[in-house]
């Protein structure tokens, strides 16, 4: 894509930095917005969208050769039979969490400065889900009997365990899912009728169509707009306790086991903590470059980056506590096996996992105690694929450890990826990239609507009185800009 120069606004320290920079009105930001989903495609979108593309081809060859032969193909084996499947599965769950924490939490607590990010996240989040789903389903190894999983009335009278932690990770997955799906589609309603309006003056029949067709007749009325609020305000309201429950979930994977290093009370909190700070570095990873070749640097300023890397740097310092923490009860609960493991973790036979986790998820967030490099979007998205990379050496760290070694020295393993197990996590990043750079080809990217309500123009006193052009002034009447830009 053409590289845009960005100069980013200086800053004052005695006014509150405004969302939006620039001298945007709401035509203006329409006009950003859509026309990354309006211009001629540019090659380099060609070219990404080829090398994501022929990676997610890589993928459903492995997932097919392994349905053929077989689970063996990875390299799980007897003691470690939970490995990069499950490692994976819990790595692309934790991607997704800040979408959902953006979009739900955020919009709750009347936070303005997501709505520049929230829409990127949120189908982050849809498309993460897809990919950790993959990995539990072909795990099983007869993924034509995976419906066993769901409680349906059988002639063999069989139903699921629901003592079993892995039944409850389909509920609350598929609930999760279902839930952002909806939330990520009821927000894009009044942008898709803006792109469906422009299609149509533009004389782009088949777009105007396929976009209203999803706009479901939004036309833009008051009524339409109260309606909206309401469904968007319940969705997050239901979406917030997912943010908790969903990898509090997944920990109970470990958590409910006697495996030593598994069997703890701190991984619920500590696994939304961590999927938090991937989730949001993943944010920056993908966001960073967007704000570069898009040209939307005005409306993903550096006080959105600034604010994500906060958020980093406290459930950073969280996941450090909890690494910590785990040496401590470790040691103070007595038990040699648990001594053992977390002893193995650090000096073991997979050392190098473990402080390649220590020095990517502890040392490098520390960095954003500095504005300097809270600002610096090039500083920033180094920290982020930093941060992505030991999260996954975390999953990886917790599974394979433990279970290499447990109780028997006799029955102790070791796990070593083979070249399938490889080809398949390469084929997961090209199933988000995907359709990650599908979204941003023909939808739009930022929340138009929600970004609107965060501007000056909105307030109705907007150039009256002291709060007067601060950028944060009541989120307005939508009817004046909705679906017809």
């Amino acid at each position: 894509m053409t590289a845009i120069t960005i100069v980013d606004e200086p800053e004052n320290p005695l006014v509150r930095a405004p969302l939006v920079e620039g001298k945007h009105d709401f035509a203006s930001v329409t006009d950003t917005i859509a026309k990354v989903a309006e211009v001629e495609t540019p090659r380099a979108w060609y070219l990404m969208f080829g090398v994501s593309f022929a990676m997610f081809l890589n993928l459903i060859a492995m997932l097919g050769y392994l349905v053929a032969t077989g689970v063996g193909v990875w390299g799980n084996n007897i003691p470690v039979g939970w490995a990069w499947d499950i490692t994976n599965f819990v790595f692309w769950i934790g991607i997704g969490h800040a979408g959902t924490l953006i979009s739900a939490i955020l919009f709750l607590m009347r936070q303005k400065w997501r709505t520049s990010i929230n829409r990127a996240s949120e189908a982050m989040t849809i498309f993460a889900v897809m990919a950790a789903g993959l990995f539990p389903a072909f795990h099983v190894g007869r993924i034509w009997v995976i419906y066993w999983v769901f409680p349906l009335p059988n002639q063999m009278a069989m139903w699921p365990n629901f003592k079993s932690p892995l039944l409850w990770d389909v509920f609350a997955v598929s609930t999760y899912f279902t839930v952002s799906a909806l939330f990520w589609f009821v927000g894009l309603v009044p942008d898709l009728a803006t792109f469906r309006d422009r299609a149509f003056r533009a004389g782009r029949q088949l777009a105007a169509r396929i976009y209203g067709v999803f706009a479901l007749g939004w036309h833009g009325s008051n009524r339409h707009w109260i309606n909206y609020e309401k469904a968007y305000l319940i969705l997050a309201g239901l979406s917030t306790p997912l943010v908790l429950s969903v990898h509090s979930i997944v920990s109970f994977d470990f958590a409910v086991s006697i495996v030593p290093g598994w069997h703890t009370t701190i991984f619920p909190p500590y696994f939304v903590a961590g999927a938090i700070f991937s989730g949001f570095a993943m944010v920056l990873t993908l966001l960073i470059p967007a704000r570069k070749w898009l040209g939307l640097h005005q409306l993903i300023t550096l006080n959105h980056l600034d604010n994500m890397a906060k958020v980093m740097l406290v459930t950073g310092m969280m996941v450090g506590y909890a690494y910590s923490m785990e040496f401590f009860i470790a040691w103070y609960s007595g038990v040699e096996y648990e001594r053992f493991a977390f002893i193995n973790r650090a000096f073991g036979p997979y050392w190098w996992a473990y402080w390649s986790m220590v020095t990517c998820n502890v040392i490098s967030p520390q960095f954003f105690w500095f504005r300097w490099a809270r600002r610096n979007p090039t500083v920033l998205f180094v920290l982020s694929i930093f941060v992505n990379i030991g999260m996954w050496f975390e999953r990886f760290v917790i599974t394979a450890t433990s279970l290499a070694h447990d109780f028997v020295p006799s029955s102790w393993g070791m796990f070593h990826p083979t070249i399938i197990d490889i080809l398949t996590l390469v084929g997961s990043f090209g199933l988000f990239f995907t359709f990650f750079l599908l979204f941003c080809r023909y939808l739009p990217i930022l929340a138009m609507s929600e970004v609107k309500g965060v501007m000056p123009q909105a307030n109705p006193h907007a150039g009256h009185g002291h709060h007067a052009g601060h950028g944060h002034g009541a989120r307005p009447a939508h009817g004046g800009h909705g679906g017809h830009a």
